[in-house]
């Protein structure tokens, strides 16, 4: 019988096989790796017989324990629901001034509102509502329509230049592209804009004019002053907040192509009671709940 080769480092016996000079050695398989395989193949086997596992011609192998994780997953939202119910209840049926004043409906905002938020609006208004552009910063700028939460809840129902047949309307006029004003006119325009916030002064009589073009054709939906009108969900032009841009190109290009924006209608998409949750949660980035 020959006696088999060691090798002369790990005192290992080799396999006998060689390649380029490299010889196998017979190590054994540790025993920490036997335990391993062991116990995994055991538990796969109980596993097997005690959860649902093997499919059938009819259906599958349902588990010596019998368990349906499908009716855990349906109770499961049925407790969820049920817990909602209470809130959504409230949410629904009291006025905001009650919810505004209940620090357990303003803890609930707190918490529940910042995923719907991020979940359906903060694609255009951003996560922190501070607005991108074409879309307006509601957690800061006057609101266009009013900032009172009826309000804001109703705007969030029906939409702006939605398909709701309810929705709020809103567009400026091309006063450039329709030919309303000359390419003169709306120069002067964005000059008085911009001298409202903090840029060149004009001269008195350039002032003079850019006032009467404003009046003429302007203080009907921003007002007289230029801090816009709720009715007609016109913005103010005098405060820092711009949802197109404040740069005098944007700006002309605001009064020469005009604007319409648009914001979904949610009525159908979001439930009664979440419609009035982000009104409460727009209230609250805006610092108005206690």
């Amino acid at each position: 019988m020959a006696l088999k080769e060691r090798d002369e480092f790990s005192g290992q016996l080799t396999t006998g096989h060689e390649w380029n000079g490299i010889k196998e050695l017979n190590t054994p398989i540790p025993r920490l790796l036997w335990v391993f395989l062991i116990s995994t193949t055991v538990f796969a086997l109980v596993w097997t017989l005690l959860m649902p596992s093997w499919p059938g011609i009819n259906g599958y192998f349902r588990g010596l324990l019998g368990v349906d994780q499908q009716q855990a997953v349906r109770a499961s939202l049925a407790e969820a629901e049920a817990e909602r119910a209470a809130w959504s209840t409230r949410l629904v049926s009291e006025d905001f001034e009650t919810l505004a004043a209940d620090a357990s409906i303003v803890s609930l905002v707190r918490q529940a509102g910042p995923p719907l938020f991020a979940d359906n609006c903060a694609a255009c208004h951003g996560l922190k509502a501070t607005g991108n552009a074409g879309y307006p910063n509601i957690a800061q700028a006057p609101m266009m329509w009013g900032d009172e939460p009826d309000t804001i809840a109703e705007t969030i129902r029906v939409g702006i230049n939605a398909g709701h047949p309810e929705s709020r309307l809103g567009q400026m006029l091309a006063f450039g592209r329709d030919q309303m004003l000359g390419g003169e006119e709306i120069s002067q325009l964005a000059d008085y804009l911009m001298e409202l916030h903090g840029g060149p002064v004009l001269e008195a009589e350039a002032r003079a004019g850019a006032e009467t073009l404003f009046a003429d054709n302007c203080a009907g939906c921003h007002g007289s002053d230029g801090k816009g009108m709720a009715d007609t969900g016109t913005p103010n032009l005098t405060d820092p907040f711009w949802t197109y841009g404040g740069d005098r190109l944007t700006v002309r290009q605001s009064i020469y192509n005009g604007r319409q924006g648009t914001m979904p209608a949610w009525e159908g998409r979001l439930s009664p009671a979440q419609i009035r949750l982000l009104a409460l949660y727009v209230l609250d980035l805006r610092g108005a709940l206690p």
